[in-house]
């Protein structure tokens, strides 16, 4: 894997708890990233990016007080106040069964990154919304990254049908 130089790129990092905020960003200073922000939940972070902050990344944390990380997500896709709706945004949590992935990808999220995180599978994650972004699509109430991670190999019904196995599939590697 050749390393990015992200020199230039900004981050807002959003999570309630202060000491996961600290590790995040300790993280990111050794990437020697460009900027970092910070909220402590995702309605402070929504006031920073309606105030012009156009971060070129987003990490937030999926449970949080006020505004969790997945509503953050569909105000950023939707809001009429937010200048980028294409923000990538990576989920850091610690619920990783299908049901938060499924909701995580509905809600607009580009890439999800379990705790307890470690500094290769964040970068990683980073790598990815960068070097490999998904197309946005609109379809119905939906807007946000492609939910599909690869080409479509079967139609319909058939397609479907496999979907749970090809993710379970995918976390049981990424661990």
């Amino acid at each position: 894997m050749l390393f990015l130089d992200l020199r230039n790129i900004s981050f807002l990092v959003v999570d309630d708890n202060t000491f996961m905020r600290q590790l995040l960003k300790r993280m990111l200073v050794a990437f020697k990233v460009g900027g970092i922000k910070e909220a402590c939940d995702g309605a402070d972070a929504l006031k920073l990016l309606q105030t012009g902050f156009s971060p070129d990344i987003i990490l937030t944390d999926a449970e949080m007080p006020i505004m969790d990380g997945l509503e953050l997500a569909r105000m950023i896709r939707k809001s009429e106040d937010i200048e980028d709706h294409f923000t990538p945004i990576i989920l850091v949590t610690a619920y990783t069964d299908l049901a938060h992935i499924f909701a995580a990808r509905d809600a607009g999220i580009n890439e999800f990154l379990a705790k307890p995180v470690s500094a290769t599978e964040l970068y990683r994650r980073i790598d990815s919304v960068i070097e490999k972004p998904r197309p946005f699509v609109e379809a119905g109430r939906f807007f946000g990254p492609d939910r599909r991670r690869r080409e479509l190999r079967f139609g319909g019904m058939e397609r479907r049908s496999h979907e749970a196995e090809e993710i379970q599939s995918e976390m049981s590697n990424q661990r």
